[in-house]
């Protein structure tokens, strides 16, 4: 998955690091599941954990679980038409009940705890159903809201978590990003400071050979075998990695074709021409 090779990379990145590292972060995501962009900002922060510097740049779209993990950024950039916000949850299902019954299809569940189960596709819902799927719901916003809140403490919380949208220019007036800039004029701005600038993607099928000593395991497992080795293995490491950096550290967050949003705001180049 994309969380996983941001893992590994982020672990590349640590093992590679140097005083004065900083961390360009290109990020495109219209949002998913609460746990998976749970964890894809838990691993950035990871990043300034370790001390790197990390700047995010929103080419054109940061909703929802991607304003999570763009929140982590020390610094947000993002282009004048880009969208960013929609701090809020949303839980959503069909439900057919009435056409089982209409079948005569009956569903028949045995659960064991007061809210196993409260809004299923097959279950008639009641109102103590949506009471508590509501305020499960209304718990994973207040969890949403204080962890932007901590990541970007000058922001009015209440103000921009209401699930609505904003471009460039709005999202910085709100605060939810710092300056309207492209990915490029970064990187150009990285290179006029003296910056040596490289590209990070992780590659499952490269493994180690030969003369590391390593027999050839992919590289997820040797990073943990290696995390606190030193020495001659060590070197293999640091001298594997270096064959996958390439140009200027990124990493592209995207799902699939795309949430709600992305579908909404985004623009499809046309492979026609």
């Amino acid at each position: 998955s994309q969380v996983a090779n941001l893992r590994e990379e982020i672990s590349a990145l640590t093992l590679q690091q140097r005083p004065g590292d900083e961390v360009l972060l290109i990020l495109q995501s219209g949002g998913g599941t609460v746990t998976g962009y749970g964890l894809a900002a838990a691993q950035l922060e990871r990043l300034k954990s370790a001390g790197f510097k990390l700047t995010i740049a929103v080419e054109q779209v940061a909703a929802s679980g991607g304003y999570m993990m763009a929140c982590t950024g020390d610094k947000i950039v993002a282009s004048p038409f880009a969208v960013l916000g929609s701090i809020g949850v949303i839980s959503d299902q069909p439900n057919v009940y009435e056409r089982l019954k209409r079948e005569g299809v009956e569903f028949s569940t045995v659960t064991a705890g007061k809210y196993k189960r409260t809004l299923t596709p097959t279950k008639k819902p009641t109102k103590e159903d949506f009471e508590k799927s509501k305020e499960d719901v209304e718990g994973i916003l207040v969890l949403f809201k204080d962890y932007v809140k901590r990541n970007r403490p000058g922001l009015d919380i209440d103000k921009v978590a209401t699930g609505e949208t904003w471009f460039g220019e709005d999202a910085v007036d709100l605060g939810l990003c710092d300056e309207l800039k492209t990915k490029d004029d970064v990187i150009l701005e990285y290179v006029k400071k003296g910056f040596e600038c490289y590209e990070v993607e992780y590659d499952e099928s490269m493994t180690f050979g030969g003369g590391s000593g390593l027999g050839g395991l992919p590289f997820g497992d040797a990073l943990t075998t290696l995390s606190n080795d030193k020495g001659g293995r060590r070197g293999g490491v640091r001298k594997w990695i270096g064959g996958m950096i390439k140009e200027a550290i990124r990493e592209e967050i995207t799902g699939g074709e795309g949430t709600g949003i992305e579908r909404r705001y985004m623009m499809k180049d046309d492979d026609s021409e």
